[in-house]
């Protein structure tokens, strides 16, 4: 009975010392909370300045360093399929000072690559998702096609005859059409390129029959009647071209692919310190500024949970990871 006493007494005085530290935990990290941000923030983006990801990170830094009086500098990161930054961003202190923007890479380069210095489920804790930003498919004016079916119908009447290009292999817009493919069961040849301008020079040209690209890139050729239109890659029409159908209304039905933009941090990263941040970023989306020049590219915003985005990221994962071995595609 005197041992099972003490080793009863042993036990509780573990729970309480582990009660303790758990306390002396969450008073830390509300502490830290509290005085959070109160030095530089660095935010981390896997692609050059200039584009969609560059512009959202400064725009939403700039909000960021307005509501707390503390500078948020974009490092920009390119390079191998955006995993230079992307393992940067996971092996950085978790403590709210370094931000990461993942994105659609991020869902593809798992699959894509054997083997990579970072897991995008284990190694991040998502604060929001910014923005969806849908693509495009086009063809070269001299393809007797007005819509997705159309297209559909060509191809099936002559397999492996189009030639649809994209910005590079294991790319968003390679493995659109590949999904294209799949679900209306045709063959097309796919074409990759350096990038979106040499592929939008060659379909203009009429050197490929179609292309599937960036909203932002590819629309105002369509506008110029260089191209023409056939879908857009979201769910519903986007206020940019609401006069474009989305390939879902056009048949294939659940089709949605295009590039989003958001916000992650390390893991381990304090709770209260990702929900501010999640606080201020969806408020800093709500700035008129931003929506005007982001919807006219075609974006829709999101704003979501953490958890929510958590979730968008494992289906994005398993959706992108399914496209990228139906294409066959690998990166050494």
């Amino acid at each position: 009975m005197y041992i099972k006493s003490l080793k009863n007494k042993y036990l509780v005085n573990i729970a309480a010392a582990a009660l303790l530290v758990a306390s002396a935990a969450a008073a830390q990290a509300q502490d830290a909370a509290a005085n959070y941000p109160n030095r530089t923030i660095r935010y981390i983006v896997g692609y050059t300045p200039g584009g969609t990801s560059d512009m959202l990170a400064r725009a939403v830094g700039q909000k960021l360093a307005a509501a707390w009086g503390q500078q948020v500098i974009v490092d920009n990161r390119p390079g191998a399929g955006t995993n230079i930054g992307t393992e940067l961003g996971a092996r950085a202190p978790a403590d709210g000072y370094t931000l990461f923007m993942p994105t659609v890479a991020n869902a593809i380069n798992p699959t894509l690559y054997p083997k990579l210095g970072y897991d995008m489920l284990k190694d991040f804790a998502y604060v929001t998702n910014f923005a969806r930003v849908p693509g495009i498919v086009v063809v070269h004016p001299s393809l007797p096609a007005k819509n997705a079916k159309e297209l559909i119908a060509i191809a099936k009447a002559n397999p492996n005859a189009l030639r649809h290009g994209s910005t590079g292999i294991g790319s968003p817009h390679h493995l659109a059409g590949e999904i294209f493919k799949t679900m209306a069961g045709v063959k097309m040849v796919h074409v990759p390129y350096k990038g979106a301008t040499p592929a939008i020079s060659d379909i203009i040209a009429g050197h490929i029959e179609v292309y599937f690209g960036a909203m932002v890139s590819t629309l105002p050729h369509a506008r110029s009647n260089r191209l023409r239109a056939l879908g857009v890659t979201s769910l519903k029409r986007v206020d940019a071209a609401k006069d474009i159908a989305t390939l879902d209304e056009q048949g294939l039905k659940g089709y949605e692919t295009g590039s989003w933009f958001g916000m992650a941090v390390p893991t381990g990263t304090p709770q209260p310190i990702i929900t501010k941040l999640h606080a201020e970023s969806v408020k800093a989306l709500q700035a008129p500024d931003l929506r005007d020049r982001m919807v006219a590219e075609g974006a829709e915003f999101v704003g979501d949970t953490p958890a929510q985005f958590t979730a968008y990221i494992r289906s994005e994962l398993d959706k992108w990871g399914k496209a990228v071995k139906a294409s066959g595609a690998k990166v050494d």
